[in-house]
């Protein structure tokens, strides 16, 4: 009977393996010596570890042929550059699209079979779309790369969007949420409290809020490099000091279960919540998910908000379209604008030229 394939590897580069909790590459005979003589080499216990191994050890690719190859050499050389969470995600992308176009010829790709892998992904059009994002890209490195002249589908594919979230935060809802009695005079309630405060005076991310330390806090303002231009731009944002964010600060600093952490958020061991090589903050969803439970118990508040409903609230009620886009640290407005700014716009009627 033939092997059954473990789950685990489909969609892996050519030669990649995952056993024993850690991702290994079987060695071409002949090129041992350029992995430490071994026939099979450990390239890491996770799969952002391997791809930096690999990237390390191997050359890039000459020419990539195929679209497996593009996906191979994408994933080497851009993916590694990404946050840790947008690795994940990418990394799911890759496989799949590996799986159905891997050995396809880089010319061979029309917009039609674009269209038909999102058709038979309906089941999952989000995670779709997020894939032929991916692909996209990868075709766009491509024309940088060398490897062809034109993109063979940019802006001659419309798929079906995900429908951007409307939930807009009431002014009343706030106020009770921060009205929910907290049962320690320390940390917990008292924290997120002053963190919703602080969220909508500066519209900062999870991960930007939770990164916050002291030496952020400077005279002139709160001194912040977005997670999202770190590794790109590197553009820099100072949110200047209000009376209103001066108080929730210091609120911040007193509830902190820690006083001499370095963390504006911490634990009660004094660490900072939120997880670099995992990309994630457990501990501070957990918590967040019990304040909400407490809110829809003990308040007249009906529906769940989420901390990015709180940073599209601070959009919907900034002065101007361009303070939101510079509040929320957007390159466009376009994208303040469509997702951000959930408050119905107000106009005054027209006039009867005839009266």
């Amino acid at each position: 009977m033939p092997r059954k394939r473990n789950k685990e590897n489909v969609g892996l580069p050519a030669r990649w393996k995952i056993e024993h909790g850690a991702v290994f590459y079987q060695v071409p005979t002949g090129l041992e010596d350029r992995w430490d003589g071994k026939r099979k080499f450990r390239l890491g216990a996770t799969l952002p570890e391997a791809y930096k191994e690999w990237a390390a050890r191997l050359e890039s690719v000459d020419q990539a042929k195929t679209i497996g190859a593009l996906l191979d050499r994408y994933a080497l050389e851009v993916m590694p550059k990404k946050a840790v969470r947008t690795q994940v995600e990418n990394q799911r992308a890759v496989r799949s699209l590996r799986a159905v176009f891997g050995a396809a010829p880089l010319t061979w790709l029309r917009p039609q079979h674009v269209y038909q892998y999102a058709d038979k992904r309906k089941a999952t059009p989000v995670a779709a779309n997020r894939a032929i994002d991916v692909l996209s890209h990868a075709f766009t490195m491509a024309v940088m790369w060398g490897y062809m002249d034109r993109h063979p589908f940019k802006g001659e594919v419309r798929l079906e969007g995900e429908k951007p979230r409307e939930r807009y935060v009431d002014d009343w809802e706030l106020i009770e949420s921060l009205a929910l009695a907290s049962k320690r005079k320390k940390g917990s309630v008292l924290v997120l409290q002053a963190y919703i405060k602080i969220k909508l005076l500066t519209g900062l991310r999870r991960g930007d809020l939770l990164r916050l330390t002291s030496a952020a806090l400077q005279q002139d303002g709160i001194h912040v490099t977005p997670s999202k231009t770190q590794g790109s731009t590197g553009k820099r944002v100072i949110i200047e000091w209000s009376p209103e964010l001066t108080s929730a600060v210091a609120t911040a600093r007193a509830v902190r279960p820690v006083d001499i952490s370095p963390w504006l958020f911490c634990t009660r061991k004094g660490e900072g919540y939120f997880n670099e090589d995992k990309g994630t903050a457990s501990g501070w969803d957990s918590m967040w998910q019990r304040f909400m439970e407490r809110i829809l118990a003990e308040t007249n508040v009906k529906e769940r908000f989420t901390e990015h409903d709180l940073r599209a609230k601070c959009a919907s009620d900034a002065e101007s379209l361009e303070h939101a886009r510079a509040l929320l640290a957007h390159a466009d407005s376009q994208l303040t604008q469509r997702v951000y700014r959930r408050r119905p716009e107000r106009v005054k009627p027209g006039k009867l030229a005839f009266e």
